[in-house]
């Protein structure tokens, strides 16, 4: 094993993907991740199912991670995996494998946080890559969470706002499955508004505090806009689909715009950063696009495959600690809640 050369494998099991993943210095040199088709036809992720099929895909995953990436488990420094937020079940699997591989090993192990991973994808090295300069504020967006952070450094980080109930990728999920698009919707509703007029409709916004987000109202009010519009007529979804896809993106979108200029009029912060798997809506990046030409902001936006649930958020996170020998305990356990300043 060369001195110079610092190996991490990531992986990632919170939710119900499979994914592992090999830095090299903070490089990807591999990042598989294995998807769970088993779900789309109960309209979600069903816990049990997805802790099964991790523990089948584990192996795999893994195996081919490290032949993607040309080295072999010998060459590893240490194994960082995602010890929570999520499904206790999957994480059980992710965390049980590791602790086994880094005994079996003699390597250290490296318990990362799910959310804070989401962040620090932006810190992989990427050709032409630009990373954020501390501080800045980041908005994570998943079907899981909706909050505004800021981060002063790589594991220093302060929640500035957060939804009070729903997560907007849920609101997106869930609207369209009141659409009757099949799961996961998000990313076909992103698809439909392309082609709709996003002021066809109107949906009220919630009334929340300052950097606070809600989301349920405004599920409820979509669910009531469709069931008075099909009492009139029972085919306006099928011919309205494009028009009622962008106003429920645009009003979804306006939503998070807001809360992030009222963030930098707060904190005076303009390096703005999105993570998490609804930063691969194409509306929130044009809109943060266009912040940086009419606003002045620097922005940052990751690329699509590190912002859905990947390893190589876990690995590069895994570096960062690994340079600070911040390693693990072979104690540490699986926890299914965890905030974002939760080490």
């Amino acid at each position: 094993m060369s001195n110079n050369k610092i190996y991490i494998l990531g992986i990632e099991s919170s939710c119900d993907d499979t994914s592992a993943a090999i830095t090299c210095n903070g490089e990807v040199l591999s990042n598989v991740i294995a998807n769970q088709e088993v779900h789309a036809k109960y309209g979600g992720v069903v816990p049990e199912l997805a802790s099964r099929a991790h523990q089948q895909n584990i192996v795999p995953v893994v195996q081919q991670a490290i032949e993607q990436a040309n080295i072999t488990k010998e060459d590893l420094n240490a194994i960082a995996f995602t010890k929570g937020p999520g499904l206790m079940g999957s994480l059980l699997v992710g965390t049980s494998f590791a602790k086994s591989l880094s005994i079996g090993l003699g390597i250290p192990l490296l318990g990362i946080n799910h959310m804070q991973a989401h962040i620090l994808a932006h810190f992989i090295k990427e050709e032409n890559g630009r990373t954020p300069p501390f501080p800045f504020i980041c908005l994570t967006i998943s079907g899981g969470h909706t909050q505004i952070v800021k981060v002063s450094d790589h594991f220093n980080m302060e929640i500035l706002g957060e939804t009070i109930d729903d997560a907007v990728g849920e609101a997106f999920d869930k609207s369209a499955k009141i659409l009757g698009l099949p799961y996961p919707g998000g990313p076909l509703i992103d698809k439909y508004a392309q082609k709709g007029n996003p002021k066809a409709y109107k949906f009220s916004k919630p009334k929340v505090e300052d950097l606070e987000f809600s989301f349920s109202g405004l599920k409820t009010g979509i669910l009531y806009f469709l069931q008075k519009n099909l009492r009139d007529n029972p085919n306006f979804i099928k011919e309205n689909l494009f028009d009622i896809c962008a106003s429920i993106q645009h009003t979804i979108i306006e939503i998070l715009m807001e809360k992030i200029k009222n963030a930098v009029q707060k904190t005076q912060i303009k390096h703005i950063a999105i993570a998490g798997g609804v930063s691969a809506n194409s509306e929130i990046r044009k809109r943060l696009k266009l912040a940086e030409k009419q606003l002045g902001w620097s922005t940052y936006i990751p690329k699509f495959e590190y912002t859905t649930d990947n390893a190589a958020m876990i690995a590069i996170s895994g570096h960062l600690k690994f340079l600070n020998k911040e390693y693990s305990d072979i104690s540490v356990t699986a926890k299914a809640r965890l905030k974002v300043n939760e080490t």
